[in-house]
């Protein structure tokens, strides 16, 4: 080989060195790196006219939180829910403080405190019914917004993983993390539905 110039492999000569690279990936125990998978169900939530005004990934297994402030006190409740096995389940709900309308219901979860005043709901486990429900949004200043669920992928990961299997064409930008999608910003004082349905391509998606 002279010294300085780029030799260029026939076709056929760079399948077999493609082909024996693999094959000595594979006896290593080092596969390829899998392509990403798309979700196969997203959050969607629609206007009263069933028009789409947020979709957002959600793969199996995965989740989201519901988070407005209260509308007398001030501070933030969550109500955090999961894709399980394609439906929508209440799992959880953050109350920082015994406000009224907000006690705990005896038998629906276990009640534990959050070490800072306030406490979880876990292990509510609640299917909602027709995987969708139906939300008046409040003002600016009560602001029901979407965020990550605690412990689980945050949203911007499951928009870039989206994006990696070419189906995030219709979703938001992920730019800044952690992602906030406020509802109050999109609809104040109207009536939307939140639905965990199949993902659907891009261009059915409007």
């Amino acid at each position: 080989m002279t010294p300085g110039r780029a030799v260029r492999l026939a076709p056929s000569s760079w399948r077999v060195w493609v082909n024996a690279l693999l094959a000595a990936l594979l006896l290593g125990g080092l596969a390829p790196p899998a392509l990403a998978d798309c979700p196969s169900h997203e959050l969607t939530v629609r206007d009263a006219e069933h028009r789409p005004l947020v979709r957002l990934p959600m793969p199996e297994g995965e989740g989201w939180c519901l988070a407005w402030n209260h509308s007398v006190e001030g501070f933030t409740v969550h109500d955090c829910y999961r894709n399980v096995a394609g439906h929508m389940v209440l799992q959880r709900s953050h109350l920082p403080d015994f406000a009224a309308g907000l006690d705990h219901i005896p038998g629906r979860g276990r009640q534990v405190s959050d070490g800072r005043g306030g406490y979880w709901i876990e292990a509510i486990d609640e299917p909602v019914p027709g995987d969708a429900y139906r939300l008046r949004v409040g003002s600016p200043r009560v602001d029901h917004r979407l965020v990550g669920r605690p412990g689980g992928a945050p949203l911007a990961t499951l928009l870039d993983a989206a994006r990696d299997c070419d189906a995030g064409g219709g979703y938001p930008d992920a730019a800044e993390s952690p992602v906030v999608v406020s509802l109050s910003e999109l609809a104040a004082n109207e009536r939307v539905t939140l639905a965990l349905e199949a993902a659907m391509p891009d261009d059915e998606g409007a």
